[in-house]
């Protein structure tokens, strides 16, 4: 039902539990980017609209909850919903029967939903000064995720089709490494478009693929450029001796002035490559950042913590493995050391994640007694 109606450009139906948690926690992240008010809404209607009726991911981003119990496990501290304890029946788990239509649980936090979240935020503000400004709430989310596709794919055409040569002042040193230096880009520079076109001609992604490659006017570059030349956004890239580009690194700036880290992205916009990861935070560590850290940060296996960034396997305060695992449960097993807290909390959510770890006496004791998501 979910695949045909995306097909379609429609939403399916499914009976989702925590409902309201993925509609607040879009909300949340949209009010915290400042996400103008009209892709806020938008967001609110069809990007929710999307997960919950047209998501596919395996478990345990997308759940089907048969028992009560699992239902607790998944929602607690919030209380299972009426409507879902009477479908799942109120005997306990070991009588209870799966029900006739079956319930779902969704991750909000999941990488899979903050990667089509920020596809999508990518596609709504490139709007501005296009047909569709202003008629944003008539897109579903298939047709724009469909149209995000189609453009990328005649960018690259483009990109192809022309060169670009880099522009040294249009950029200023910012962080000098061993195998490469970060360079920032200057929003002052009358060269700025161009030298995000070289960018993305590099590295075949979106940042500086302009509608108009003659002007440098326009699509997905446009939103990025304006928003650097009006100080709200900061642009890295590292680069070799040679001013290659290999990752390329956006923030969103703060009233207060801090950056909170947007994008981490690698060449057609996979993960950066892993011997790059300490530069990566050595740069990190010189800004200053919120903690936040986002999905493209977590897919390096690099973290925020009180302390500053480092990597997953050097978080050995319990307070932030806490936090770590609340938002990404499969992380538990890059942890040193989790602690029986932690282990607690994972194995409330995914316990398979927990297999082969050491455990903490308590915890192995209630997994193989079959109480480890209570």
């Amino acid at each position: 039902m979910a695949l045909a109606a995306a097909a379609r450009g429609t939403y399916g139906a499914r009976d989702v539990v925590n409902a309201p948690a993925i509609r607040s926690a879009i909300g949340r992240r949209s009010s915290a980017r400042g996400d103008p008010e009209e892709v806020r809404a938008w967001l609110l209607n069809h990007f929710y609209r999307h997960v919950v009726g047209n998501l596919q991911a395996p478990a345990p981003v997308l759940q089907a909850v048969t028992q009560r119990e699992q239902a607790q496990a998944l929602l607690q501290p919030a209380p299972v919903p009426p409507w879902a304890l009477a479908r799942l029946g109120e005997a306990p788990a070991r009588h209870a029967s799966v029900p006739e239509i079956p319930l779902w649980w969704i991750d909000p936090e999941a990488d899979a939903v903050l990667a089509l979240e920020a596809r999508l935020v990518e596609f709504l503000l490139s709007r501005e000064g296009t047909s569709l400004q202003g008629k944003l709430q008539r897109v579903t989310a298939p047709q724009a995720l469909a149209l995000w596709q189609e453009e990328h794919a005649a960018y690259e055409a483009k990109a192809a089709a022309g060169w670009r040569e880099h522009l040294p002042e249009a950029v200023a040193l910012a962080w000098q490494g061993e195998q490469g230096h970060f360079i920032e880009f200057r929003p002052d520079s009358e060269h700025l478009r161009a030298e995000m076109a070289y960018e993305s001609q590099m590295m075949r992604h979106c940042l500086g693929q302009f509608a108009n490659r003659r002007s440098l006017a326009g699509g997905y570059g446009e939103h990025y450029a304006k928003a650097c030349e009006e100080g709200r956004l900061r642009l890295f890239s590292y680069r070799t001796a040679s001013q290659v580009p290999h990752i390329t690194i956006s923030a969103h700036v703060r009233e207060d002035g801090r950056l909170a880290i947007d994008q981490i992205k690698g060449k057609q916009n996979r993960p950066p490559v892993e011997r790059y990861q300490g530069e990566v935070l050595a740069l990190l560590n010189q800004l200053p950042t919120c903690e936040e850290a986002p999905a493209d940060a977590l897919q390096m296996g690099i973290v925020r913590t009180a302390q500053g960034w480092c990597t997953v396997r050097d978080v050995v305060q319990e307070e932030d493995q806490v936090r770590l695992v609340q938002a990404r449960p499969a992380l538990v097993r890059e942890l040193p050391a989790p602690s029986p807290l932690v282990q607690w909390l994972v194995a409330a959510r995914d316990p398979a994640l927990l297999q082969g770890l050491p455990l903490a006496a308590s915890v192995a004791t209630a997994l193989d007694t079959g109480g480890g998501t209570r």
